[in-house]
């Protein structure tokens, strides 16, 4: 399992990964794990706005579904097109291709709410 330093992450499992005031959203290796085999992802359309903490969509597993829940508040810019053929991506490659949204995060405060990978690491026990 991995858990790169250079993104954020949620109590919830969620990551984001931020390049001036935009962010890129997904799970994290753990979370897409513990789902197992991912079947459908459910994402908002562009232009919606949602906020830190409430839920943003659903991804449904053979075993579960579970709520994707907002790491930042902003308004959502674009949602990963290869998702809706492909949900099985957010296993191999959780960081990268299986990212799930972009999204212009309107108060970098939020962030301060987030862990870094080690805290991350700690919350999971890995």
């Amino acid at each position: 399992m991995t858990f790169p330093d250079n993104l954020t992450y949620t109590k919830d499992h969620e990551w984001v990964k931020m390049d001036r005031d935009i962010g890129t959203v997904g799970i994290t290796d753990y979370a897409q794990g513990e789902l197992g085999d991912i079947v459908f992802v459910e994402l908002p359309q562009p232009g919606k706005q949602i906020t830190q903490g409430e839920s943003f969509g659903t991804i449904e597993a053979v075993k579960a579904v579970s709520d994707l829940y907002a790491p930042v508040t902003g308004e959502v810019l674009e949602v990963n097109p290869n998702l809706e053929k492909t949900p099985e991506i957010i296993n191999s490659d959780p960081y990268g291709d299986g990212w799930m949204i972009k999204m212009r995060v309107k108060n970098a405060g939020d962030l301060k709410n987030l862990l870094d990978a080690k805290k991350y690491r700690e919350l999971i026990g890995k």
